[in-house]
C-alpha cells in the first residue's frame, strides 16, 4: 500500500513540473522557451517542493516585468505575513496553494494543480492593486472608480495572456450584474455627509441625495 500511494505522489509531481513547462512553452506574451526558462524544469531525479516553490518564483519575476510590477504586491512563498499578503504554497504532493490570511484569520485558500490556474490568482491579484493606483491617480469625480480599475486591470492581464484577459472580463461582467455602475456615487456620498453636518435626518438625506445624483 506505501509503493502505491508513493507512486501516486510521485506522479502527481511529475505532472506538475510538466505542466509548469507546457505554461512556459504557451505563455502568449513572454516567448519561446530560452535557457533561463529551462531552469523552472528540475532535474525528476533531484526534484523537491523547494524546487518547485523556486520555478514559479522565478516564473512571477518574469512576468511581473512585462507590466512593470511593483514588488510591493507580489506574493510571499511558503511563509505566511498574516497582513492580507498572498502567500503561495505547495505540498509534498506538488499541490499548489493560494493563500490569503490576515491577524490570524485565513480568508482564502484555493487549491490546484494547474500553474496556469495558480498564476493566474497570483496576478488578478498584482493587477487590482495597479489599477486601483491607476484609478486614484487618474480619478473622475462623476464616474464610477470601477470603470477605469476594470478596464486598466483588464488592459494589463491582456499583456501577459490573452485568456487571463477574458477571465478577468467575465468575472467583471458577473460583479456588474449584482451591482452595476453608479457613476454618481461618489458625489452621492460627499453630499450625503454634507446634509448629516446640517442635521438632516437619515431618511430625508437619502430622499434629497437621490434627487439630486441619481443612479444611473
Amino acid at each position: 500500500m506505501k509503493i502505491i500511494i508513493g507512486a501516486i505522489g510521485v506522479i502527481a509531481i511529475l505532472s506538475v513540473i510538466a505542466l509548469v513547462y507546457i505554461f512556459n512553452r504557451k505563455s502568449k506574451n513572454v516567448g519561446a522557451m530560452n535557457s533561463d526558462d529551462k531552469n523552472l524544469l528540475p532535474n525528476k531525479k533531484k526534484y523537491d517542493r523547494q524546487c518547485l516553490i523556486d520555478g514559479i518564483k522565478e516564473k512571477v519575476d518574469e512576468l511581473a516585468l512585462i507590466i512593470n510590477a511593483p514588488r510591493i504586491y507580489f506574493p510571499t512563498y511558503d511563509v505566511i505575513k498574516g497582513d492580507g499578503t498572498p502567500c503561495v504554497q505547495v505540498d509534498k504532493a506538488g499541490f499548489m496553494y493560494y493563500v490569503i490570511s490576515e491577524r490570524g484569520n485565513e480568508y482564502e485558500r484555493k487549491l490546484t494543480d494547474n500553474p496556469d490556474d495558480l498564476f493566474y490568482w497570483i496576478f488578478e491579484h498584482i493587477t487590482f492593486d495597479m489599477a486601483s493606483d491607476y484609478e486614484l491617480n487618474n480619478r473622475i469625480a462623476d464616474k464610477d472608480s470601477r470603470r477605469i480599475m476594470f478596464s486598466k486591470q483588464e488592459e494589463l492581464l491582456g499583456q501577459l495572456n490573452e485568456t487571463w484577459k477574458g477571465r478577468i472580463q467575465a468575472e467583471h461582467r458577473n460583479i456588474l450584474e449584482s451591482y452595476p455602475f453608479d457613476d454618481l456615487a461618489r458625489l452621492r456620498a460627499t453630499y450625503y455627509r454634507e446634509l448629516r453636518q446640517e442635521g438632516y435626518s437619515e431618511t430625508a438625506i437619502e430622499k434629497i441625495a437621490y434627487e439630486k445624483y441619481p443612479k444611473n
